[in-house]
């Protein structure tokens, strides 16, 4: 199994998400894409196509006018980071494009499928449990903040 890769499309997907959960506890309203690129320094165009997606997914609305943009189609408190991730960059965790529960082995690797699924439930566990709000604020869900202290957290292997 491939290292989990957080591409730049999640990445910026989930930025431009933390900057529309900011502009809606501010009251600001829609927000545009030139603004949320400016916001995040995110390349606009590329930035276009993530915003579309959260769109299709439903994560986010868009109003047309002069002073368009986009807003947040729940509260941030409601959105999981797990759900940006999915809407720009499909299922969490696939195996030669496979889901986990759907590789099937012999001999010697005939238990592997398990471990892909754990893997797969790890990081549901954390990022389905973690909101918008939860990353804006800083206040990480219980049970993830004490994967941040784990001796090696910080560290590349």
């Amino acid at each position: 199994m491939a290292p989990v890769d957080i591409s730049a499309r999640t990445d910026y997907a989930v930025r431009a998400m933390l900057t529309l959960a900011r502009a809606a506890d501010e009251e600001r309203g829609p927000v545009s894409v030139d603004a949320l690129a400016t916001a995040q320094e995110l390349p606009r165009r590329f930035l276009e196509a993530v915003v579309a997606d959260l769109r299709s997914a439903g994560l986010v609305e868009s109003t047309r006018g002069a002073r368009g943009g986009y807003t947040l189609s729940r509260p941030a408190a409601e959105v999981s980071v797990g759900e940006v991730f999915r809407a720009v960059s499909g299922p969490l965790a696939e195996v030669r494009g496979l889901r986990p529960q759907d590789t099937a082995y012999t001999g010697v690797a005939e238990h592997l499928p398990a471990l892909w699924v754990a893997v797969r439930a790890a990081l549901r566990d954390v990022l389905d449990a973690t909101t918008l709000a939860d990353v804006l604020s800083g206040r990480l869900p219980e049970h993830v903040r004490p994967l941040l202290d784990a001796p090696d957290a910080w560290t590349n292997r």
